[in-house]
């Protein structure tokens, strides 16, 4: 199967090596040169721009940051659109609210493709290794075509029904939970620090009791160490939880913890560290506070 995964990036690097593995003819997009040489590196193929692609390309996975760049990628001027089978699937994975997944299933189809709406989760680790979570919805066709890339990509392909959109709806749920969880974390070790507890011991006895999530314990580790290296950045945090807002808005359904968290990311990005790992929303506690965060742990 002739596939293009367009994004390069933490978790489509991964994705793209993944489909590689797997045996499918796997062209990796990106416009930045040093992502396409870390893929080529793999052997695989590359292109700088959606519009180069193989032609006669039967599946596209998109892990860019939005609808907006799904949509060019996709059906703009350097769009990939002409450049795709007829009847290929699109398996659209950037985080965009319902709205827009269903707009863009809609031009698909009129275009004579298939699409899947097809969030994922796991991060940069579970990408890699091809054990994503996928929230997908779509036809009954359409998960039939994208199979061989989901299977290369995925532990786990939750099918939650025919209609775009539904994928979407579950991936903003699933960002209100995970943006939030990563604010409290955060909230909770500074607490902690300007108390006076030791931070690698809180991080200890928290990890072993009921208080824990896995966002404590992932995202505070990365504090301990002073790792910042953006894994998922506070931007992308700063845009999933406008999409919650966007959604809760669109029913009258209020969500208090998840626009305070939203406004806790915007002011870390504020200060500077929009590109910083999104646990590094607790530099907000440390302007407030004064509290030390741990440096940076050299490597040996």
């Amino acid at each position: 199967m002739k596939v293009a995964v367009i994004g390069l990036g933490a978790m489509g690097m991964g994705a793209a090596l993944s489909c590689h593995r797997a045996g499918l003819a796997t062209t990796g997009c990106d416009m930045r040169d040093t992502a396409r040489a870390e893929f080529a590196a793999a052997g695989g193929a590359t292109a700088a721009s959606a519009a180069g692609i193989d032609q006669g390309t039967e599946a596209v996975l998109l892990l860019v940051v939005n609808a907006a760049q799904t949509e060019a990628a996709l059906f703009g001027p350097e769009g990939c659109a002409p450049r795709l089978a007829p009847g290929a699937v699109i398996l659209s994975s950037a985080t965009m609210g319902p709205a827009d997944a269903k707009r863009l299933a809609e031009k698909a189809e009129a275009a004579g493709f298939l699409y899947l709406d097809a969030p994922v989760s796991g991060g940069a680790a579970k990408a890699a290794s091809g054990e994503m979570t996928v929230m997908a919805s779509g036809s009954p066709a359409a998960f039939a075509r994208a199979r061989p890339v989901l299977d290369a990509v995925a532990a786990k392909v939750w099918e939650l029904g025919d209609a775009p959109g539904i994928g979407a709806t579950v991936k903003v749920v699933h960002q209100l939970l995970a943006g939030v969880h990563i604010a409290v974390a955060a909230e909770a070790m500074a607490l902690g620090i300007r108390a006076g507890a030791d931070p690698r011991q809180l991080y200890d006895v928290v990890t072993s009791a009921a208080g824990n999530s896995w966002m404590f314990e992932n995202r505070m580790a990365r504090v301990l160490v002073g790792d910042d290296a953006p894994r998922s950045a506070v931007d992308i945090f700063v845009k999933d939880l406008g999409l919650v807002a966007e959604m809760a808005r669109g029913l009258n359904h209020p969500v208090p913890l998840a626009t305070q968290a939203q406004q806790l990311f915007t002011a870390a990005s504020a200060m500077g560290h929009g590109r910083a790992d999104d646990g590094f929303v607790i530099r907000v506690w440390q302007a407030l506070t004064g509290i030390s965060l741990p440096e940076k742990t050299p490597v040996s």
